[in-house]
């Protein structure tokens, strides 16, 4: 896979531009290192743990790979402790999102670890580099989960590369294959990041009535919407179609507390612990209940998920066809 390797591989210590976006719950130890042993960049999401649980997460993953890995924190929550964490224990590569990456480059960077930051638009992108940032993630508007911009990845990620040069760039957002990391190389991203796609990975930690729905649907069945906001307010983000969604539309899509079913219990983890029908969690393993009116997230390349694989397959498969692509696009016309 020589002809796939870009400088950022160098840097970041991998073997191949295809990074896992950090997929909230789904995203812990076990789906991280996979990728990451496999040659791509697992990245933990460790925002909404304490700091033992990240400690703990962060440690796990280490038993299951020597390759380099990432941790990402969201910056609209207090993650102060958490970073702490993740640089005592030496994470190589940390990533933020939503919000200004300026109050927490310094520590990163004294600490020797990279930082990555996932923007949604140019200004966003020239002043997390301004601020010091190593790596900008441009995040387009069909990806999953939550979502920081209104722009389509095709038209965001050139011209983030354009306004932040010779900072490296990585594409994210509709990337779910090999032919759509070619097409992120093409646009003068150094790497691709996906998240729908591996939310699919026998690694991760997604509940099998989620995993089902993934592959059922198809991009329009995505809807871009802030209906899911309980435990982040105000953040829009994707999901799938479903009976919570269809509900809170017809009524008129009002804001808490008035919208219909609100405070309704709608799954219970294995613990015993209630999830309501607006939470901004998304189905797990060990849950019961109606999962599939949880928030099901998934970008618009939910098209491209057509099943379950282990994590290292994914990422081979995807290796392939983007090497693959490249060189037809390379060869002499006939």
């Amino acid at each position: 896979m020589r002809r796939l390797r870009t400088a950022l591989c160098d840097r970041l210590g991998i073997d191949l531009p295809i990074v896992q976006a950090p997929v909230g719950s789904a995203a812990g130890p076990e789906l991280v290192a996979a990728v990451s042993e496999a040659g791509g960049l697992g990245m933990l999401a460790l925002t909404w743990q304490s700091p033992d649980q990240a400690r703990h997460s962060i440690r796990r993953t280490r038993e299951l790979t020597t390759r380099p890995f990432g941790a990402n924190l969201v910056l609209d929550f207090p993650v102060d402790d958490l970073l702490a964490v993740c640089l005592a224990e030496k994470l190589p590569i940390i990533s933020t999102f939503w919000g200004d990456p300026s109050p927490t480059h310094a520590r990163i960077h004294r600490a020797g670890a990279l930082h990555l930051h996932t923007v949604g638009d140019v200004d966003e992108a020239v002043h997390a580099v301004t601020a010091g940032v190593d790596v900008v993630v441009a995040q387009g508007w069909e990806a999953g989960g939550h979502v920081r911009g209104g722009t389509t990845t095709m038209a965001l990620v050139p011209a983030v590369v354009d306004a932040v040069d010779p900072a490296p760039v990585m594409a994210a957002g509709g990337i779910a294959d090999g032919r759509g990391v070619a097409a992120a190389l093409a646009l003068g991203a150094q790497a691709a990041m996906l998240g729908t796609r591996f939310l699919a990975a026998t690694e991760a930690a997604t509940h099998e009535v989620y995993r089902q729905r993934l592959i059922a649907a198809t991009s329009p069945d995505t809807v871009h919407t802030t209906c899911f906001d309980g435990g982040w307010p105000y953040a829009p983000h994707r999901t799938l179609r479903n009976t919570t969604l269809q509900r809170w539309q017809a009524a008129g899509s009002p804001p808490a507390p008035l919208r219909p079913g609100e405070g309704d219990v709608v799954a219970v983890n294995a613990s015993g612990k209630d999830h309501h029908r607006y939470g901004d969690l998304m189905p797990l393993p060990g849950m019961t209940g109606d999962l599939a009116a949880m928030a099901l997230y998934a970008g618009q390349s939910v098209n491209l998920v057509h099943d379950v694989l282990p994590a290292a397959r994914l990422l081979h498969d995807i290796a392939d066809r983007a090497a693959a692509t490249i060189d037809l696009l390379q060869s002499p016309a006939t």
